[in-house]
């Protein structure tokens, strides 16, 4: 009964992932298509966004891959796709500033990214504790009892899933405000027509997505487990 709802909640926020994702794929290569008016790729937009805002121990580098941008605070990097780095487009440059937005949150101590940064370690020793709480169950139902009862494994699965959610959560304001910074630079810096613009907050908007889904269906998980929890006490 209990993976068995589980399992539901992770198929059906599965489901609504894959549709956002491939809406924002698609998104994407639509604005691809539209030549940038500044012809910048996005290296060179990444590389005058960072010197504009004083940073310039950061490296622009090209990984592979598809969506697979994102900055590195440990050794200080903005990595973007191949398309990304040498695409000379509205969503090229909406993806170059916005991975360009963390680094400034980094150089600026931006108060949720440091938040979320510290909460990283805790949130991969609460994946393994869960892990061995979950195949414990699976495949030795009675060990579980001959250590602690069932409701203390359902509280450690509790207070497991509140830090994931709690992630969840915390990367929301940070992934606006990257956005938000990218925005009004591209803007303000003249890197964009009106036009462009709104190619680029259009993508950043299903992007920004992608992580309002992963944090409601933590959440979802999160509540599944508090209701069970309340349903054994009564």
């Amino acid at each position: 009964m209990m993976m068995g709802g589980m399992m539901v909640i992770t198929i059906v926020f599965m489901l609504i992932g894959m549709v956002v994702s491939a809406r924002l794929k698609s998104k994407f290569q639509r604005y691809a298509r539209t030549h940038l008016n500044r012809d910048l790729t996005g290296a060179e937009i990444a590389r005058l966004m960072l010197a504009d805002h004083g940073i310039h121990d950061v490296k622009v580098t090209s990984v592979p891959g598809q969506l697979t941008d994102h900055y590195n605070p440990l050794n200080r990097t903005v990595n973007l796709s191949e398309e990304v780095y040498n695409g000379r487009n509205a969503a090229a440059a909406a993806v170059a500033a916005h991975e360009c937005g963390h680094a400034v949150q980094h150089a600026t101590s931006y108060s949720m990214l440091k938040f979320r940064s510290a909460m990283v370690p805790v949130q991969a020793v609460s994946a393994k504790i869960i892990n061995i709480v979950f195949m414990m169950m699976m495949f030795g139902a009675f060990a579980v009892k001959g250590l602690f009862s069932i409701d203390t494994a359902l509280l450690i699965i509790i207070a497991c899933y509140g830090v994931f959610a709690l992630f969840a959560l915390v990367t929301l304001p940070v992934e606006f405000d990257a956005s938000r910074r990218a925005l009004a630079w591209v803007e303000q810096r003249g890197i964009v027509t009106r036009q462009e613009h709104d190619m680029a907050k259009d993508a950043l908007k299903w992007a920004a997505l992608t992580y309002v889904v992963a944090a409601i269906g933590a959440l979802a998980t999160l509540l599944y487990f508090v209701m069970m929890f309340l349903g054994r006490r009564d």
